[in-house]
């Protein structure tokens, strides 16, 4: 799955310079974490579908139809990676502390978009936090922060 996503944000998000293509290295590396979440209980709800549509729009400024591309190509592939260090690596390297809470809030929206933390989605998210340094208080106060959000 992560080779078909990479290749849809190579030929949709071609980076011009040294500058663009770090960027678009963390928006692929955000991106298929974020991808990863969806599919960690197995069960993909609408709900969830949404949320990450959500999330890739607002975050990578993808056009609706890219956004689409980059779900049909997450369907595709059911069976994820299980090493997540090529992403989290780049991430720990040039996110800073609060991007990296800011994407682990982001797994939390994946994981509650249907209402309900399978304990798949909560082991993944505590995972990828531990990977990208994020302390157990920062991870606890953005889960509390999606899931004690009105709405």
């Amino acid at each position: 799955m992560i080779a078909r996503i990479r290749q849809f944000f190579e030929k949709h998000m071609q980076p011009t310079d040294a500058a663009d293509d770090l960027e678009h290295r963390l928006k692929l590396a955000s991106a298929a974490l974020l991808i990863e979440m969806m599919h960690a209980d197995l069960e993909i709800t609408a709900a969830e579908e949404s949320r990450l549509r959500d999330v890739l729009q607002a975050h990578f400024r993808l056009e609706p139809t890219e956004t689409e591309t980059v779900l049909e190509l997450a369907h595709e592939e059911k069976h994820a990676a299980a090493d997540y260090y090529q992403f989290t690596s780049l991430i720990n390297q040039h996110y800073t502390q609060q991007q990296k809470i800011q994407l682990v809030e982001d797994l939390w929206k994946i994981a509650w978009a249907d209402a309900h933390i399978d304990s798949f989605e909560e082991h993944l998210v505590r995972k990828l936090a531990d990977l990208l340094h994020v302390p157990h208080k920062h991870y606890i106060q953005a889960k509390h922060r999606v899931i004690d959000k009105p709405g």
